[in-house]
């Protein structure tokens, strides 16, 4: 098949036509190739859906049935049992769940469904506790055997019309897309024929066939992306020139002397790195990634400082203005007895002081420049361009990052995020980069004691605590989710009813209309009720930039005991005397978000304390404070977060940054992302990729990423 052909549309397909084809844009499925890469949201194994006489105590098993009954039952200490009677082959069985009444939402009467577990026998019936559950469409709600694949629908197209258009597209199309990789390749590796798989993924005879099929599909995604990644990075190494930088014994002393504290063993580790590539006359690219606190911040500096030793300009690019001042006050703070012009180049500049600052650049006056994206825009020209520094790269995609990489001489490039990244996106999202890690806190930081709050006799308790330790000279923050009053409304996608993670499936639901607590109003209450004995003070992101100065300075100087705020002192905020957070509806927070959060307070030497008020009964909202009361290690945390919520909210690259991949989840398919890697990096170092065998592959790579990656001398 040729590209041509993959391209058809799919009003072509026998079956579809024009209505339907409307139907499948819905679903963003516009062409041949499109369906064929439709992978299923998840598929239905009938080859064991027992009769209730069949069923084995202890023995993980799968039963097909109807609901005829749901109940909740009131237990001792204010526990609750809920349970769904089905109607199966042979008799009935019970789901049961403890604690999770909200469970019950989703079960309507006469629902199709399947439950999965190990079942125990109780008083003459079978019971299944927390089963796996999976809903059945009413034309496969009597399964006869088999593998079913699900996908994902829209309103007006039934499964079994789905199902249909998928199996006319592979009956029809399958067998003649082309076979990028040879066969030895194949055989060598476990995978099959790219047509075969594609019917094994689609119409499966048994889960072995299905998981073959399926995971050809997705390694040649992440193979691909690989293979680009390991180009990007091969010419990078090779051709890439940029100007040595030495760190002299005298340099690296005169740039200790400015800062009042000595590095960690992390941190000297980080500067050894990054020294390294500046003197080695091929560009740096390397992500630097640190915990909360960690002193990411005093090691870019550093890598800064060095560059202008050698007679270059240095810049720090943040996402958002307010970071880039951020930045800037610590860097003047750090640098005030230094001699390095520097300069902050921001939105509000008027264009007499926007001209002026231009000039300076372009003539070389400033030789350390903090700004926003604003910094790359055309009319910026830089005299002698040695470091950029990239501050939460995530946020502004792989393409930016790109710009810096053109010319005969290119800057050296440093990525840092405050952000701990999980292993699958450090081979993903910077899998071109070397990475830098600093994991340990500077000394004297200590873990910060974290507690969720459930119920009106533990905020209370909580309260109370806050306020005696107010009293003994500690300062505090009160976190709200909203700046002003609100009732959320969360959106809830109909077709995640048909995954197999049930308790995912109710998280949304459970939290509907709830009202979010405001920053302003917990403000009038606290002042007039809870704290009213204390100075209470109020910042949110929707106060000029004045007051919320004003706010700030009062609460550093101690002027203010406690800060009520929303996320607007995520990151950034230094006060050693706070020692003491309290969250409220924490549950409404990112995991990472809420350690972020946890990293404002115990700066200082004391101990700190952060409670977490939260009243929800969603497992994966328990789950993340669960994660979070249990370890104050980012990393473990950004493992947890990036597991429940995924790449896109985890870094915020919802928008900006999204992994280029046609079908891979790069938790879901994690193993096979460590094995595309090794191969792929393998293939490229090694000299292989080069050969004519692989031609056909080569070429699929540089016309998919070319682009996006900068790849047009690289191959």
């Amino acid at each position: 098949m040729s590209s041509a052909t993959l391209e058809t549309a799919v009003q072509f397909v026998r079956g579809v036509g024009p209505e339907r084809a409307r139907l499948l844009a819905n679903l963003n499925l516009h062409t041949v190739e499109d369906l064929l890469l439709n992978l299923p949201r998840h598929v239905l194994d009938f080859s064991d859906v027992r009769s209730v006489d069949e069923l084995e105590d202890g023995v993980l098993q799968t039963v097909a049935g109807r609901v005829v009954d749901v109940d909740v039952r009131r237990l001792s200490h204010g526990r609750t049992l809920s349970a769904v009677l089905l109607e199966c082959v042979g008799g009935h069985v019970r789901g049961l769940w403890f604690n999770q009444k909200w469970v019950l939402k989703a079960f309507q009467p006469n629902a199709h469904v399947l439950f999965s577990g190990k079942p125990k026998r109780r008083d003459g019936r079978w019971e299944f506790s927390h089963p796996q559950t999976k809903w059945l469409e009413e034309d496969v709600a009597q399964p006869h055997g088999g593998v079913l694949a699900c996908y994902g629908l829209t309103d007006g197209l039934k499964m079994h019309e789905m199902r249909r258009i998928m199996r006319e597209t592979v009956e029809q199309f399958a067998s003649t897309v082309p076979e990028k990789l040879p066969a030895a390749f194949l055989e060598a590796h476990g995978l099959p024929p790219i047509g075969q798989a594609l019917s094994q993924l689609h119409l499966p005879q048994s889960m072995d066939e299905y998981n073959a099929g399926r995971r050809r599909i997705v390694f040649d995604d992440l193979f691909e992306f690989q293979l680009a990644l390991a180009l990007r990075r091969r010419y990078w190494k090779q051709h890439d020139q940029a100007a040595q930088m030495p760190t002299t014994a005298k340099i690296d002393a005169r740039i200790r002397r400015l800062f009042p504290f000595s590095f960690t063993d992390g941190q000297d580790q980080a500067v050894r790195e990054i020294s390294q590539d500046l003197a080695s006359g091929c560009a740096m690219h390397r992500l630097l990634q640190a915990d909360v606190g960690a002193g990411k911040t005093a090691v870019a500096l550093y890598a800064m400082l060095v560059a202008i030793a050698a007679g270059y300009q240095a810049v720090l690019m943040a996402p958002t203005e307010v970071l880039a001042t951020q930045h800037w006050a610590t860097i003047e703070q750090t640098l005030s007895q230094s001699r390095v012009e520097r300069l902050l180049l921001r939105g509000q500049l008027s264009a007499r002081e926007r001209e002026r600052a231009l000039n300076d650049v372009r003539e070389g006056q400033a030789q350390l420049i903090v700004g926003t994206q604003a910094i790359i825009q055309k009319d910026v020209e830089f005299s002698k361009l040695g470091l950029v520094v990239i501050d939460e790269q995530h946020k502004f995609g792989v393409e930016q990052r790109a710009r810096f990489t053109s010319g005969a001489m290119s800057p050296h490039v440093l990525v840092m995020t405050a952000t701990p990244i999980p292993r699958s996106l450090c081979l993903t999202q910077f899998g071109d980069l070397d990475i830098t890690t600093i994991s340990e806190l500077p000394p004297g930081r200590q873990r910060v004691v974290t507690s969720r709050v459930v119920g009106a006799g533990a905020r209370n308790r909580a309260w109370g605590f806050l306020r005696k330790q107010l009293r003994a000279g500690r300062q505090a923050y009160v976190i709200c989710p909203r700046v002003e009053s609100t009732t959320s409304s969360p959106a809830t996608d109909s077709d995640e009813m048909a995954t197999d993670d049930l308790e995912a499936a109710f998280d949304s639901a459970e939290t509907e209309s709830v009202p979010l607590a405001s920053a302003v109003d917990v403000f009038e209450e606290l002042s007039a009720g809870e704290l009213g004995d204390f100075r209470v003070g109020l910042v949110h992101g929707q106060m000029d930039r004045g007051q919320k100065t004003q706010s700030m300075e009062a609460f550093d100087s101690g002027e203010i005991q406690v800060l009520v705020s929303t996320t607007v002192v995520e990151v950034g905020i230094d006060v050693p005397n706070a020692t003491l957070m309290v969250v409220l509806q924490a549950e409404r927070f990112g995991l990472s978000q809420l350690h972020q959060l946890r990293g404002r307070i115990a700066r200082g030497s004391f101990q700190g304390y952060c409670f977490l008020f939260s009243d929800t009964d969603s497992a994966e909202g328990n789950r993340r404070l669960h994660a979070l009361e249990s370890t104050s290690d980012g990393f473990k945390i950004a493992e947890v977060d990036f597991e429940i919520r995924g790449p896109g909210d985890v870094l915020g690259t919802k928008q900006h940054g999204q992994l280029p991949l046609k079908v891979a989840h790069v938790i879901r398919d994690r193993e096979v992302l460590d094995e595309a890697r090794s191969i792929g990096f393998e293939l490229v170092h090694s000299g292989m990729f080069d050969e004519p065998q692989f031609a056909p592959l080569k070429v699929h790579v540089l016309e998919r990423f070319g682009r996006l990656m900068n790849l047009s001398q690289s191959g």
